[in-house]
């Protein structure tokens, strides 16, 4: 039987990458998904390639870092679909701008903490009011191996991630008895497409990539666990930050 039959999903980000796998995985798994994506054209194609291989989604353009335009896209979804049983808030990213605390650029700070902590602030804000109505479910956030270590050279980044890891374990706790388990994952480098032009052409990749005992990580890789957080096999996990980090964390 399918692993998420019955289920209804909104997935932050998921015109690409870790996003797309994930919709493109969780539909396969029985789930009715909604791509909530900035780029529109890109959430169209999504939905387009779901629909047309059997599954159910739709797409609506969704700027994370608005509170207005995230409150209307998981209201218009809830309608369409009846509810929502699983939230994944994945829409997030850093960029080469990202430096130590003395020399990173101020806004880099700001971009960082409004898309990666804010956005998910706003998800679990508009979100969790609607698995409870719809009798409980599953929120799945985006932290980071760099939240759980040291790392230089990232510390915008790293400070959005560290905030979403607490701000999980509290909604966990905040939430659990209402039916709503909030987990997060804490990936390290997965190579998306958005990280392969990041690290094309850099001497240092190899540096990077001796660090992860099991080679470096895709998409699928992510997905794979976030459809562990999402279906019912994780009945009882919640207030976990689940590294799918290659090892990295041990070596």
């Amino acid at each position: 039987m399918a692993r998420l039959a019955g289920k209804i999903a909104y997935i932050t980000g998921a015109g690409s990458g870790i996003g797309r796998a994930t919709a493109e995985l969780f539909a396969r798994e029985g789930a009715r998904v909604t791509i909530a994506e900035y780029d529109a054209a890109r959430g169209e194609e999504v939905a387009h390639r779901i629909t047309a291989a059997g599954g159910q989604a739709i797409a609506i353009a969704t700027d994370v870092r608005e509170p207005e335009s995230v409150e209307a896209s998981i209201r218009q979804a809830v309608r369409h679909w009846g509810g929502l049983h699983v939230l994944h808030n994945n829409a997030g990213g850093s960029t080469p701008l990202d430096g130590s605390v003395v020399d990173a650029p101020l806004e880099e700070f700001w971009r960082a903490i409004t898309l990666d902590l804010y956005g998910t602030f706003l998800g679990c804000r508009f979100g969790i009011p609607e698995i409870v109505t719809s009798g409980g479910g599953s929120v799945i956030n985006m932290s980071s191996v760099v939240a759980l270590m040291g790392f230089e050279g990232r510390d915008c980044y790293t400070a959005a991630k560290g905030g979403i890891a607490a701000l999980t374990r509290s909604l966990a706790v905040e939430f659990g008895r209402k039916g709503v388990r909030v987990n997060a994952l804490a990936p390290s480098v997965t190579m998306t497409e958005r990280v392969q032009r990041l690290l094309a052409g850099n001497a240092g990749i190899q540096k990077v990539a001796d660090t992860h005992l099991l080679g470096l990580g895709e998409p699928m890789d992510m997905a794979q666990a976030a459809l562990y957080l999402a279906s019912d096999e994780a009945r009882i996990v919640t207030g976990t930050i689940l590294p799918v980090d290659s090892g990295t964390l041990a070596a």
